[in-house]
């Protein structure tokens, strides 16, 4: 009986899922974080050091981690690794000059033993800027279709406005809900 009130458990979601949220600073991480809790635009500042939230998206927990994104913390990314089911990683789609910069770091990343079966969701933010570079753009920059040992998406968003940022929950629930 216990076996199977825990595994109705694990179904219906009362099981917390750890989620990290990294990128270069000034991507829009905490932006993104609070428009997933709030459904609102709120003004932030650089974090040092981390914000955590709880949301809950259709009975499924996810505990998220929102990690700086400056030079000097990026160092300490590692730290949080441990448990954590799904990577969102967020690139600022108008700054194309960071690119290969990002893509050392989730390179990085995915070579780490505590994230081997984690599922790395890409969003490309701020495409409400004129001229800021696609998903597709970003996910060929980025070499994803290489990645073949992680679960991945790439999704287009807007941290402000919330557009895309929907579509982006689904798939983390489909990724928990499938484990």
């Amino acid at each position: 009986m216990g076996f199977f009130l825990t595994k109705m458990m694990t179904v219906f979601g009362n099981r917390e899922h750890k989620v990290l949220i990294v990128g270069l600073d000034n991507a829009g991480k905490t932006t993104i974080l609070y428009q997933f809790l709030t459904k609102e635009a709120v003004h932030t500042s650089p974090t040092v050091g981390s914000n955590v939230e709880e949301i809950t998206v259709r009975n499924t927990h996810f505990l998220v981690w929102d990690i700086g994104g400056q030079t000097s913390l990026r160092s300490s990314w590692y730290s949080y690794y441990s448990n954590a089911e799904i990577v969102i990683l967020v690139v600022d789609s108008t700054d194309p000059g960071r690119l290969r910069l990002t893509k050392e770091e989730l390179h990085r990343m995915l070579a780490h033993e505590d994230l081997q079966s984690a599922a790395i969701l890409v969003l490309a933010n701020k495409q409400d800027v004129k001229g800021s570079m696609t998903a597709a753009e970003i996910s060929q920059h980025l070499t994803l279709d290489a990645i073949t040992t992680h679960n991945w998406h790439v999704q287009a968003c807007c941290g402000l406005t919330g557009e895309g940022l929907n579509a982006s929950l689904d798939w983390m629930q489909s990724q928990v809900v499938a484990s």
